[in-house]
């Protein structure tokens, strides 16, 4: 790699990877389609390459050079050095982080590649907020699951703020999306899983009972924030679960639920 090259212009061609960042609907739409995604910060980004992605661009703030100097020398493609005011501009927000990466996706297997090999797997149905699927899948990597299932509708795992709540853990897990949903659940059945759907239904067992059993395999379903799985998903579960609560609390955030689910059926 060449020498990083110092941008001035935050409309320069060279910098489109970085635009508008904090429009979501923009990016959700754009992001997949370029395949691309965004790793901000320098953890997330060596975590990125580290976990086999490749790099199109770096975006660095001057400062971050000499604690990038080992990836700028080895990464094979083009480094910008921006002021933090031309960074903002071209953003839309303060980088506080100093550091992004532009890096390629990757081709997405399908759910059978996937369940060949796991024992115990999440599944998220609609889940929109970003900082949910990212703090799910930390929980999951932390919390020894083999693999994350999306539904067709939930958010894109690979959008800044999933891949920075999570501390890059939506890189190193692997997952995938369903096609269709809820006939996705056929697969999970075809694979000897047993399908427990999180939720507050009046025949639910509870946690404890569900670990008690130590099924073979086990695929744990949860719901998008406040309505929870919806009637499809609940219909084609083996068996519904629920996490005993006092204090007259009835349910937690579905990032919170997912790590007392993991950590209880480890």
């Amino acid at each position: 790699m060449g020498e990083p090259i110092t941008v001035e212009d935050p409309g320069d061609p060279r910098l489109s990877d970085y635009t508008d960042l904090t429009d979501v609907e923009l990016r959700r739409r754009r992001e997949p389609a370029e395949g691309l995604f965004i790793a901000e910060g320098e953890k997330v980004i060596r975590r990125a390459l580290a976990a086999g992605y490749e790099i199109r661009s770096m975006l660095l703030a001057p400062k971050w050079l000499d604690v990038m100097r080992d990836v700028v020398a080895e990464v094979p493609a083009p480094v910008y050095t921006v002021t933090p005011r031309v960074a903002e501009q071209v953003t839309g927000y303060h980088v506080h982080r100093g550091a992004l990466a532009s890096m390629h996706r990757r081709p997405v297997v399908g759910p059978g590649a996937l369940l060949d090999e796991a024992r115990r797997v999440a599944v998220l149905e609609d889940l929109v907020d970003h900082a949910n699927v990212g703090a799910a899948f930390r929980n999951a990597a932390a919390l020894g699951v083999d693999a994350v299932l999306l539904t067709p509708r939930c958010a894109d795992p690979l959008y800044r703020r999933a891949v920075k709540v999570s501390m890059g853990a939506v890189l190193q897990l692997p997952w995938t999306r369903f096609d269709s949903w809820p006939d996705g659940l056929d697969a999970l059945g075809e694979h000897g899983f047993l399908t427990a759907a999180l939720c507050l239904a009046d025949d639910s067992i509870t946690l404890d009972e569900l670990a008690a059993r130590r099924p073979e395999r086990l695929a744990l379903l949860f719901g998008t924030e406040g309505e929870g799985l919806t009637a499809g998903a609940l219909a084609r579960a083996d068996v519904r679960v629920r996490i005993p609560m006092a204090a007259g609390v009835d349910s937690l955030n579905v990032a919170a639920a997912s790590a007392v689910a993991f950590y209880a059926t480890r």
